[in-house]
């Protein structure tokens, strides 16, 4: 920005330096052709006159030889044209001897242009310039009936003409000065207006590049500058804000690639180890399994037990990619007697994990949906609700009416949940305590239970607080079928 302003001033001063040498030519050769033209005035005035009073006086004598006569009237006339015109007079003869001079001193030198002219038969002047001094001689031939009889020859001072044109240059020049002055500062002081701020936006512009986004500018100012601030601002701000979103959303992509790479390890290895199991039981029994009946029957049991474990993984693989029912009858389901019987299905396995399930649930919770898809979510949201609560707790359910809604409530005693970890427990393959969870589990449970609420237009929410997990779920209540198909 230092550049812009040293080009800036330079540029300024070859202006300012061009247009003072021209206005000052220009002003002194309008002087100088204005005096040239008043010093003709005065001449031609000065040379009328003095013709006029010659005339009249040979026209009072009657001179016949007007060339004589002129010698010999030479000290008298230019006595009186000096009286009458208040200018030294030198007259002389038609070759250009001195015949009279009013002041010797002024009219001793021959040689001068003007009276050469004279001699010649031209009108001329001379003009002199002496320090503070400016005179004109001023030479013109006589003429008497068409015939030259002599030289007049004045010399007239036009100093104080000069001087008053000299004192109106140097007043236009002094103005002149006096007006690029001003006019030098305002400029210097605007160009730094601009450029310092501009420099200042170089200077944040060069951070930004360098990867700073810390930087503002702050600039009082409501003109385009300004505004260039606070547009620099906000798109930094802007910047800022997008750069955050596409950190999260790399740090969500990879967590989510490890929790696949995860949940496609551990698939592989609960699909490998019962698939293996199998196997070997199978193999064993076709060779031996005849000659040993109690093995036998312990063999077929573990493949049974298996071969059931494969298919509920199938079944909960086949319930993740499944997120839109489409093309299916909505029935008008009472949600609380499904739950009821789910808890009660479920209870023999909370038995077998130490806790135990108490049921509140109210009747008449009719929504429109599929009854095996709402078993589903309530068997997974108690299957969840069975591995991860503490041993010998209790698993509250709860269901009820909230004004033009239902609630399903499921509470149970659990260790704390981060509130970053609850956002994201129903996401697919996510587990919010991978080493203490069940054998076998994979983190599709809550995915499913998601989705399915996701189906039926509810909501879902889940949180933990004094060591007890919530999990709150909420449908629109619907009392029949057609009422909810015109509902939908």
């Amino acid at each position: 920005m230092h550049k812009i302003s040293i080009k800036f001033l330079l540029g300024f001063l070859l202006i300012f330096t061009f247009s003072f040498v021209v206005l000052s030519q220009t002003v002194k050769g309008i002087i100088h052709t204005s005096n040239q033209n008043l010093i003709i005035t005065e001449l031609e005035g000065l040379k009328n006159n003095s013709n006029v009073y010659v005339r009249q006086t040979y026209l009072i004598n009657h001179f016949t030889s007007n060339e004589l006569y002129f010698g010999e009237m030479a000290e008298e006339l230019g006595n009186n044209l000096n009286h009458a015109t208040g200018n030294s007079v030198g007259v002389y003869t038609v070759n250009g001897e001195l015949l009279y001079a009013s002041d010797k001193s002024l009219f001793s030198e021959t040689q001068r242009t003007d009276l050469q002219e004279a001699i010649h038969g031209s009108t001329a002047f001379n003009i002199e310039y002496d320090e503070n001094k400016t005179s004109v001689l001023f030479s013109y031939p006589v003429m008497i009936d068409g015939a030259k009889v002599g030289i007049l020859r004045f010399y007239k001072d036009f100093s104080l003409l000069y001087q008053q044109s000299n004192r109106i240059l140097d007043t236009t020049l002094y103005i002149t000065l006096a007006i690029f002055a001003v006019t030098f500062i305002f400029s210097f002081i605007l160009s730094r207006h601009i450029t310092l701020p501009l420099g200042k936006l170089a200077r944040a512009s060069s951070e930004v590049k360098n990867g700073n986004l810390n930087v503002r500018i702050g600039f009082k100012r409501k003109d385009e500058i300004g505004r260039l601030a606070d547009n620099f601002n906000e798109m930094i701000n802007q910047i800022d804000l997008q750069m955050s979103i596409i950190k999260k959303d790399r740090d969500h992509l990879k967590e989510l690639h490890q929790q696949e790479k995860r949940f496609f390890d551990n698939i592989t290895h609960e699909l490998k180890t019962p698939l293996t199991s199998i196997l070997g039981y199978a193999e064993v029994i076709k060779t031996h399994g005849e000659r040993d009946r109690s093995f036998f029957e312990k063999g077929m049991d573990h493949i049974v037990e298996e071969s059931k474990r494969l298919h509920n993984m199938v079944l909960k693989l086949l319930e993740v990619s499944r997120r839109h029912a489409t093309n299916q009858e909505l029935d008008n389901v009472e949600a609380g007697a499904v739950l009821r019987d789910v808890c009660e299905s479920m209870s023999i396995r909370a038995q077998r994990y130490k806790k135990n399930i108490t049921v509140d649930i109210e009747n008449g919770l009719y929504l429109l949906a599929q009854e095996d898809r709402i078993r589903q979510l309530f068997i997974n949201l108690l299957d969840n609700a069975i591995k991860y609560s503490l041993d010998f707790s209790e698993i509250n359910v709860r269901g009820f009416h909230v004004d033009s809604k239902i609630q399903f409530i499921v509470e149970n005693s659990s260790n704390p949940i981060d509130a970053k970890q609850l956002s994201k427990l129903f996401e697919p393959f996510y587990l919010a305590h991978p080493k203490d969870s069940e054998e076998g589990s994979v983190g599709l449970g809550l995915s499913i239970v998601k989705s399915i609420v996701d189906e039926l237009e509810g909501s879902i929410s889940m949180v933990s607080q004094d060591n007890h997990t919530i999990v709150t779920v909420e449908f629109n209540r619907i009392k029949t079928v057609e009422e909810g198909t015109r509902h939908g």
